[in-house]
Order: structure tokens, then sequence, then C-alpha cells
């Protein structure tokens, strides 16, 4: 590829979604040896990062309906990866918490992706290592850009 169809958004694009999905795929089965879907890790670490959310603030974020999120939260609750808080100043709402067993499921499926991206990563060369290290913060890039 030239240096000028490598600087062609959609000639890049072309060649990187494939590898991106590939590579995403792969650290989503490796997610799942955890007992955690793609979905399970997202409210996770929504509910880790944002205490007390509730049920319809999570539906709206990743914008599936209420009743859908609701079953999606029952069996998180089920599995005893998060419980639910009374509001304080509201006693019909109740806010989530991620609980112990949460924080080490998430763990375990952060362990797996990283031991499996780092045996792939100890086998490429320095060079390339080093060019997938610069490419971090642009890729990181991509996803805070306003839709």
């Amino acid at each position: 590829m030239s240096a000028e169809s490598a600087l062609d958004p959609d000639q890049l694009a072309e060649r990187l979604r494939p590898a991106l999905l590939r590579v995403a795929r792969r650290l989503r089965q490796e997610a799942s040896k955890a007992g955690l879907s793609a979905l399970d890790v997202l409210l996770l670490v929504e509910i880790k990062r944002q205490p007390g959310v509730g049920v319809s603030d999570l539906a709206d974020a990743e914008q599936m309906s209420r009743p859908a999120m609701s079953t999606h939260i029952k069996r998180l609750e089920a599995a005893g990866w998060i419980s639910r808080l009374s509001h304080a100043s509201d006693g019909r709402r109740s806010g989530l918490t991620i609980t112990p067993a949460g924080m080490a499921a998430l763990a375990e499926t952060r362990r797996l992706r990283n031991d499996w991206l780092a045996a792939r990563l100890s086998a490429l060369d320095p060079a390339a290592r080093q060019a997938l290290a610069e490419a971090t913060g642009p890729l990181l890039a991509l996803v805070e850009i306003p839709a």
C-alpha cells in the first residue's frame, strides 16, 4: 500500500476494520471463558464506574428498551455480580452496585484478555510492537470523535 493510499480514509477503513473486528472477537471469546458476555462486561464496567446508576439510565445509555435491560440486570443480579441499593431520597427507586463477585469476574475477564493479547504480542518483532504502541492513541481517539 502506498503512503498516499494509506492516508485515504476509505482505503484505511477497509484494511483496518477486519483486523479490529477479528481482534475484538477473540477478546470477547476470552471473556466468555470467565462466564461473561460482551454485554455483561459492558454493564458491569458501567455499574462499577457509576455506582447507584439506575436500570433506565443504563437502558438509555445502551439504546436498549427498559424491559430488555431489566432482564439483563436481573440475570447479573441472580449471578451475584451486582446488587440493588435503595435510593436515599426516593424509596421507589433503586440504584445498582457491583459486588465483590462482580469485581472478581471483571478481574478474571481482564486477566484472560490480557494474557491472550500479551502472548500474541510477544510473538511479534519489536518493530511491530512499537507500531502497535504508537497506534493506541489514534485508535482510542476514534471512539472519542462525536458521531
